[in-house]
């Protein structure tokens, strides 16, 4: 006789959740803010190829430093001519790549290893120790290795980012199998001679998805920030790729001849930052349980 677990729920019971879900973002106000520019800043990073008015890396050595609202360059050029706004749609796209590939490496090895230390408790200080060695090494530390060993790159500066958010996502996915297995669903579970493994993989796992998910929306905005950080400094993505990392380390020079050219790149990641933020606070208040709507 197949288990049903009271939170997990029937097909049925899944779409009401879903639907109680989706109305509760709809009814929070920030959360449909945070909402509307998610899905601004996504559109126009997956559009970037067809509404950039210009490649990102092609040069107008006739027109460097345009001012902003000149004919041709709605935000103006850089020192090479290249438009802002073109390379801004495209940096938006690298920093979101980096973003999504931080969070999947920080869920397929931080949920995992979370699991396990929340179910076995045999396994927790093993566990521990492994996320206090990962927490001595800060993201830029293992960047500058990758950068030393295979070169900075995209992918380096994600595997940096996400390594650093492990043992958040260990701890967080820990908490709630703790909190979980002693819910009477995974008793009953035990009594039926369930093995852990299964246990952990269609009760406990399903029922911290909302934990994992809130998680995930935190840990974007900072591989944002991390990616431009690293891109600043040299680590992360190389020119001619286009960043706004890269964009704010060569505006630094022209700060006081073309002051645009880091404000707009500066005001990208705030805009991404925040949409995320915001539509990652209102997520949490709708799936945690007695949150009040705003």
């Amino acid at each position: 006789m197949a288990l049903v677990t009271p939170e997990v729920g029937t097909d049925d019971e899944l779409g009401s959740r879903r639907g109680r879900v989706l109305s509760g973002l709809l009814h929070h106000r920030l959360g449909v803010v945070g909402g509307a520019l998610l899905l601004i800043v996504v559109l126009a990073a997956l559009l970037a190829p067809w509404i950039a008015p210009y490649p990102a890396d092609e040069v107008h050595f006739d027109t460097p430093f345009q001012l902003p609202r000149t004919v041709g360059f709605p935000l103006g050029t850089d020192d090479l001519g290249r438009d802002i706004l073109s390379r801004i749609l495209y940096g938006t796209r690298a920093s979101l790549q980096v973003g999504v590939l931080a969070v999947a490496l920080a869920i397929v090895v931080g949920a995992p290893l979370g699991l396990l230390a929340g179910y076995w408790r045999w396994l927790d200080a093993l566990v521990s120790r492994l996320t206090d060695l990962l927490l001595a090494f800060p993201f830029l530390i293992v960047a500058v290795g990758l950068a030393a060993i295979n070169g900075a790159s995209l992918a380096n500066a994600a595997i940096a980012l996400g390594l650093a958010q492990v043992p958040t996502m260990i701890r967080v996915v820990r908490a709630e199998t703790l909190r979980l297995k002693g819910h009477e669903f995974v008793l009953a579970a035990r009594t039926m001679d369930a093995s852990g493994v299964r246990i952990l993989a269609t009760h406990v796992l399903p029922n911290a998805m909302s934990s994992i998910i809130v998680q995930a929306t935190v840990i974007m905005p900072v591989a944002v920030i991390g990616e431009a950080l690293l891109s600043f400094l040299g680590l992360g993505i190389q020119p001619p790729s286009p960043s706004l990392g890269i964009m704010l380390s060569d505006a630094q020079q022209y700060i006081v001849r073309a002051p645009y050219a880091a404000l707009f790149p500066g005001l990208a990641i705030v805009v991404i930052c925040l949409a995320f933020n915001l539509f990652g606070d209102a997520l949490r208040d709708v799936l945690s349980p007695g949150s009040r709507r705003k």
